[in-house]
């Protein structure tokens, strides 16, 4: 993502002539889920200045420039404005691990779903949330199937195919994010700048028997290269983003 990234934070990629962190909340504030906390690292400054101009670079506005009486009038109101968005400066260098615990005191004493700020998916947010309440352990991630990147062959000795498949679903499940977690991960995310949530926190909630694993077999798609951001903007673009829930409503309203 060298191509985007070396000028702001990765979160702040376009993707349809808006943030990757908008359509992540967006696709939040669908299920009901409308207070934030952004955890700020590298060119944070991009992301606090994104939402202080919010409404009045997105929406329609009337400025009287006169005097003592000058104010400004703004005349859209849309779900955005609904939002509570807290940002928390959580160091340049600090790992993931480290930047869910300085946000610990930005967050009441309940349960709350935590994602990254480069993955978009259709996963029902209710359905993970219920998942987690079930089981009652500290933590859920939701997980995905993982698509190889190749075609896989398989053969006979004397090299004869006996199965060709391009860029198969494995029996592999991956993280991706979409987290929910308990008050008591705080026990195990620490203020270290070198903890990293995927790893020591993950793998000391695994080995007490804390995490559990909600399994999405719909879209889920994360930004790590030019060719993903194309390929975003291109579903976008089409009309086809399967995470847009508020287009769909929009769509369905109209008709």
């Amino acid at each position: 993502m060298r191509e985007e990234t070396e000028a702001r934070p990765k979160p702040m990629v376009s993707v349809g002539g808006r943030p990757m962190l908008w359509h992540i909340m967006k696709t939040f504030a669908h299920f009901g889920h409308k207070e934030f906390v952004l955890p700020l690292g590298y060119k944070g400054e991009q992301i606090k200045e994104y939402f202080l101009q919010y409404r009045p670079m997105n929406g329609d506005l009337t400025v009287n420039l006169g005097g003592e009486h000058a104010k400004i009038e703004y005349h859209d109101q849309n779900e955005e404005h609904d939002f509570k968005v807290t940002l928390a400066e959580t160091g340049l260098d600090s790992m993931t691990g480290c930047r869910l615990a300085r946000v610990q005191r930005h967050l009441r004493d309940e349960t709350f779903l935590c994602t990254y700020g480069d993955g978009l998916s259709d996963v029902d947010l209710s359905k993970v949330l219920a998942f987690h309440k079930s089981h009652g352990k500290i933590a859920t991630v939701t997980s995905v199937r993982t698509i190889s990147r190749f075609g896989i062959i398989k053969t006979e000795d004397d090299g004869l195919v006996t199965s060709f498949a391009e860029k198969p679903d494995t029996d592999s499940w991956i993280n991706a994010g979409f987290f929910v977690f308990e008050p008591s991960i705080f026990k195990y995310a620490k203020n270290d700048v070198h903890q990293v949530l995927e790893k020591q926190v993950m793998e000391a909630l695994t080995a007490d028997g804390e995490l559990m694993a909600y399994k999405h077999d719909g879209f889920f798609y994360a930004m790590d290269t030019y060719r993903e951001y194309q390929q975003l903007n291109s579903m976008w673009d089409s009309g086809n983003a399967p995470w847009a829930y508020w287009r769909k409503k929009d769509s369905a309203t109209a008709q």
